[in-house]
């Protein structure tokens, strides 16, 4: 029966949105999703938000036994009651200004939004859209968006076992009592690493959480126990367009992908679950807090990606369960438009959650090594690139005349070191198959090869184009060399694959994929030469060529890690459309990313080559961020008061520097053969380094930021006033600092698009340790002189100091360089601030008596010095700062004098600002100009 209700549901969606696309014939346009915000406040904003510290009752469902499951049919709590009857209101609100604006007009309400911000989801025609947007109580129409989504050894690497989890009280106990809500393509609860049973100790609810789990035929009652304890979907979006697919994508929490059960496990998985894939054993498994608990919201699914509209909605969610950490491993499919990145619905969203005092992570992206491609943007999410830790597992083929060439596959060697005969796929083709099938050399199907040649020699096969496209299979072929009794399969690259990375690939019999075309060339090269062949005919007669295959079972160790990975996205943070910098520094560190063992889903059809196994090695920096969500978890653990920004910086400021070695944590820099393009990784590829778990534990010093910093940030972008209200609904007005950049952030690293001569940035550190002394050092970045003070201080437990860093440019270049303040403690505790400096332009202070020159500042502070006047523009977008020149007369010439009038202009052939005085007080004549476009347009400015 719940079967076909389901089916009714849907009949009935579709009917209704085939009426909206069709009730106006003459209209050529179609509906579409929009995601429209209001200007009323949302429910977090209001005064009776709950408690994430204490919660009347239990949420009903889960029995004091382990093996009890949600019951979606009962409200958590009375306080979820509560917030339930507010969030109600608000989305009859919603109905009600849809009824009044499109009266008798056909339309589909996906999502009221009602926590973190205040807003529904609506199918509409881009002109009901518009008439949205006129009204008085709307104050954002943005167009729906797709989404895309971007481990047993690195508890050890990171040095958890006797790092982190002792200072927990061991695995069995770190992150217990903090949930970790997921956004991803749901999870398999049946998988091992989520069950609740597997510890005698107490394993309780936080009293905090108050979400449910839904119950459908593909997650039945009983799914979700004390460590799962949510568990919704959100496809919403994706069905309005008629591409979602309940067979294959799931109407229900459960993972059809692989992909979310995969970050589930890294961030909170069980501890010490045994790894088996393909017959082998490569470990066991734990997430990074295999006590924490998990929280599901899906929004990403396979055959489609995701939405978000669904995305935000699955924040929403997340936020009003009452979760610590949001970890989304997914970044849009483009880059947001509008005046600045920022400014979308997701970041939006999860701005409002860090004002809950949620921690978010999100993967940076996997379209690196180029400049500019991360993917996420705001300062107030935590972003994460992907290194390669230092296991590997590799394997090799040696030749019969004493060539051995490196490959990829987690499959065994052979038995024999004597060798064994190669033979060719395409030399094995029965005579009758000849000509019928051109990629028989691919060896997807036994049938087309003679058993009598094969049996106990060495299959080559070729990896085409048809493997990266998932047409063929490695399974495939491995299943046709067993079929025909071959000792083991050798898989050539084809010369037309180009820069393809390989992940190794599990395999049940001998094997080996040689990634490298030119290698391939090297074995062919050997096979062919060694063919006999009957001199009329030209039949082969002997297959010459011998080989034996060594194992990649074996895990081997490499002093070159961490590595930061040619996929992962890289930096400057890109502050809009036309590219130009941001004063934010992305991403913000690196974890592990690349070859990750984790859980996989039974329904799991994201990697074909793991299609049926419990656990699957993926690489990516969707992988790198529930690292980082898990770790999280631990830090919150032990300080739970830590703000959001706090537990950034405790990750940020302890990140490591060196790899193994002590030498620098090297870059890829290039898609194909990564290897061999690397150099010294800078900030904007690994931002504040690598994820140091057990430094970050305990951190010493801590650089922390509020929300409402936040909010000045955003109103000090120029043009950003009513954008500002319209989303967060909080006024940019004369009582707020609009003059805050990204520099003035108190960050955990200082960024700057632009050094204009000098600058003053301030940096304010908390002591969450001992009293303590520290002392400043720094390197300054190439182009730039600097000076931090204090250079000594004595700090005691729970006080602030500021730190002063004088920035001065010292040539002009367009170059990006860096450098680094280091704070060292007499307790040991190591605190690093990057600092990263893109355009440096110098000061022109010589000059004329009667003639200064001037620059115009975007959005700085003012500065004012004696003798040096200074002009503001009212709206505090823009400031006047004069230098005088040695002999230039300034008496007389005051900040009033500028206030009179002035006039604004550029054009595209100057793409620079230039500013002069209609009038004055002064016979001084000045011009101020600069080098970075603002805008190519003419406009006054009263001043």
């Amino acid at each position: 029966m719940e079967g076909i209700v389901r089916v009714v549901v849907v009949v009935l969606f579709g009917v209704l949105i085939s009426c909206i696309k069709c009730q106006e014939n003459t209209d050529t346009s179609f509906a579409g999703v929009y995601i429209v915000t209001l200007k009323q406040a949302p429910t977090s904003f209001h005064s009776y938000r709950p408690s994430r510290a204490k919660k009347t009752t239990r949420p009903l469902g889960f029995p004091a036994s382990t093996s009890g499951g949600a019951n979606t049919l009962e409200n958590p709590s009375n306080i979820t009651s509560k917030r339930h009857h507010y969030g109600s209101r608000i989305s009859r609100d919603h109905d009600s200004l849809l009824r009044r604006v499109l009266k008798g007009q056909k339309y589909l309400k996906l999502y009221s939004y009602h926590y973190l911000i205040n807003g529904f989801a609506v199918l509409v025609t881009p002109q009901q859209a518009q008439k949205l947007s006129g009204r008085k109580e709307v104050a954002n129409v943005v167009p729906d968006y797709s989404i895309r989504t971007a481990t047993t050894h690195t508890p050890q690497f990171l040095g958890l076992p006797q790092g982190a989890w002792l200072q927990e009280g061991g695995y069995e106990t770190a992150g217990e009592g903090i949930v970790i809500g997921l956004i991803d393509t749901g999870i398999d609860p049946t998988h091992v690493s989520f069950a609740d049973g597997l510890s005698a100790n107490s394993y309780p609810i936080p009293n905090h959480f108050t979400g449910i789990c839904e119950v459908t035929r593909d997650f039945p009652s009983g799914s979700c126990n004390r460590k799962l304890i949510g568990a919704r979907h959100f496809a919403a979006s994706a069905i309005t367009r008629g591409i979602f697919n309940a067979s294959q994508d799931y109407a229900s929490p459960f993972d059809g992908d692989g992909h979310g059960t995969h970050t589930a496990s890294i961030a909170a998985g069980n501890h010490g679950i045994p790894v088996i894939v393909a017959g082998h054993h490569f470990g066991n498994a734990s997430g990074m807090a295999p006590r924490a608990h998990i929280a599901v919201y899906k929004a990403l699914y396979k055959s489609f990606g995701g939405f978000a509209a669904d995305v935000v909605a699955a924040i929403d969610q997340a936020a009003q369960d009452g979760v610590d950490v949001i970890s989304l491993s997914i970044t849009p499919n483009r880059r947001p438009p509008g005046i600045a990145t920022f400014f979308n619905p997701i970041d939006m969203a999860l701005l409002s959650a860090y004002k809950t005092g949620i921690f978010v992570v999100q993967a940076a992206g996997n379209t690196g090594p180029s400049p500019k491609s991360v993917s996420s943007f705001s300062p107030w999410i935590f972003t994460v690139g992907a290194a390669a830790h230092d296991r590997k597992y590799s394997n090799s083929i040696q030749l019969g005349n004493n060539v051995t060439i490196q490959g990829v596959g987690l499959a065994p060697g052979t038995e024999s070191d004597g060798g064994y005969v190669l033979v060719s796929a395409t030399d094995a083709v029965i005579d009758s198959e000849a000509s019928t099938d051109e990629y028989v050399n691919e060896c997807q199907d036994s049938s087309s090869l003679n058993q009598t040649i094969v049996q106990g020699n060495l299959l080559i096969c070729s990896y085409s184009i048809k493997f990266v496209l998932g047409q063929s299979t490695i399974n495939n072929a491995v299943q046709t060399a067993r079929n025909l009794s071959a000792a083991g399969v050798v898989f050539s690259m084809d010369p037309f694959i180009i820069g393809f990375q390989l992940n190794p690939v599990p395999m049940s019999l001998p094997g080996i994929i040689i990634p490298s075309s030119n290698d391939s060339k090297i074995l062919l090269r050997y096979y062919n030469s060694s063919l006999e062949r009957d001199p009329v005919s030209k039949k082969i007669i002997k297959f010459g060529a011998i080989a034996s295959i060594s194992g990649g079972v074996e895990a081997n160790f490499s002093n070159s890690a961490p590595k930061i990975m040619y996929y992962s996205a890289r930096g400057p943070d890109p502050e809009d459309n036309s590219l130009q910098d941001a004063d934010i520094l992305k991403p913000n560190l690196v974890a592990p990313g690349n070859s990750i063992w984790a859980a996989w889903s039974s329904g799991g059809t994201d990697s074909v080559e793991f299609l049926g196994e419990d656990f699957a090695m993926m690489s990516g920096t969707s992988m790198a961020a529930p690292h980082i969500a898990g770790l999280a978890a631990l830090i919150k653990q032990k300080f739970p008061s830590f703000t959001p920004s706090a537990i950034g910086s405790a990750l940020s400021t302890t990140a490591s520097l060196h790899d193994k070695d002590g030498g620098p944590i090297m870059a890829q820099r290039a898609y194909a053969n990564p290897d061999l393009n690397q150099s010294p990784a800078t900030p904007f590829d690994m931002g504040s380094g690598f994820v140091n778990a057990t430094a970050s534990l305990d951190p010493g010093l801590i650089l922390d930021l509020q929300y409402d910093n936040y909010i000045s940030f955003l109103c000090g972008i120029n043009g950003s006033k009513p954008v500002v209200l319209n989303y967060t609904g909080t006024s940019c007005g004369p009582t707020r600092n609009v003059t805050t950049t990204g520099v003035d952030l108190n960050l955990p690293s200082i960024t700057l698009a632009t050094l204009n001569g000098s600058r003053v940035v301030q940096r304010t550190v908390t002591n969450v340790g001992g009293n303590e002394t520290y002392t400043v050092g720094w390197s300054a970045p190439y182009g730039v002189s600097m000076k931090v003070t204090p250079g000594r201080f004595f700090i005691g437990s729970g006080e602030e100091r500021v730190l002063n860093v004088v920035l001065n440019s010292s040539m002009n270049s367009s170059v990006a360089s860096f450098g680094r303040i280091g704070l060292f403690g007499d307790k040991s505790h190591v605190v690093n601030i990057h600092l990263s400096v893109v355009v440096k332009v110098m000061y022109n202070v010589s000059g004329g008596g009667n003639f200064w020159k001037r620059r115009l500042l975007q959005r700085k502070a003012p500065i004012f010095q004696r003798g040096v006047p200074s002009l503001r523009h009212p709206e505090g977008q823009f400031e006047l700062i004069g230098f005088p020149g040695r002999t230039s007369p300034h008496k007389g010439l005051s900040a009033r004098g500028f206030t009179r009038a002035c006039k604004a202009y550029s054009t595209p052939a100057h793409p620079m600002w230039v500013i002069k005085p209609l009038c004055i007080t002064s016979t001084v004549r000045f011009e101020l100009v600069t080098f970075r476009e603002i805008r190519t347009r003419t406009r006054d400015l009263p001043c």
